[in-house]
């Protein structure tokens, strides 16, 4: 349930380090995804398919927890003068960015419980990952690395519309939207 409170001017410090964290992982989990995946096999291409999936598994986790902290948490309002479409289209954005950020990790974990070669997960090579129950095949296996592919690609249209839109409000509109999600001692304020 969503805390009824005065609506703030900026985000919580823990949104940004949340945000700031997901996306620099995200920025290098999904071209390491796909070097990793061109390579021939080897002991290297074992360990870092490992340690892809160990930051998945922490990428999943934040978030759920940003998930979390955004529904209990009120959000600064966009500037008065956005009009509807450009409203609409940051909350479909957000919305999108909830998916991927939260559909990668298990699409990636779907598509290793269903892989034949039944490789055990272990996040950072220690602590062990049970599979999902679900079918174990070529078939189900490809039609998780699709989705999870997909996604990834979605993800990178995500990015350049965000931060796009970021810039527009920062630089043509001359807003605040930037800055509000910026570390504290980045955003002008301090």
């Amino acid at each position: 349930m969503r805390r009824m409170t005065q609506t703030p001017t900026s985000y919580h410090a823990v949104a940004k380090l949340l945000h700031w964290l997901i996306a620099l992982m995200i920025i290098v989990q999904i071209p390491a995804g796909m070097f990793m995946t061109q390579m021939d096999f080897s002991q290297t291409k074992f360990t870092l398919y490992q340690l892809h999936k160990s930051f998945g598994f922490i990428v999943l986790a934040l978030s759920l927890f940003r998930l979390y902290w955004r529904l209990t948490h009120p959000i600064p309002a966009l500037p008065e003068n956005t009009t509807g479409w450009k409203a609409a289209a940051a909350k479909l954005t957000h919305v999108g960015f909830y998916v991927v950020i939260i559909g990668i990790p298990m699409t990636g974990w779907l598509m290793v419980s269903a892989s034949p070669l039944e490789i055990p997960t272990k996040i950072f090579f220690a602590i062990p990952v049970p599979h999902w129950p679900v079918p174990i095949s070529e078939g189900s296996e490809g039609v998780f690395r699709l989705s999870h592919e997909l996604l990834a690609k979605a993800t990178i249209g995500l990015i350049v519309l965000h931060v796009g839109a970021a810039m527009n409000h920062h630089f043509k509109e001359k807003d605040d939207v930037l800055l509000r999600m910026l570390p504290r001692f980045l955003d002008g304020k301090s």
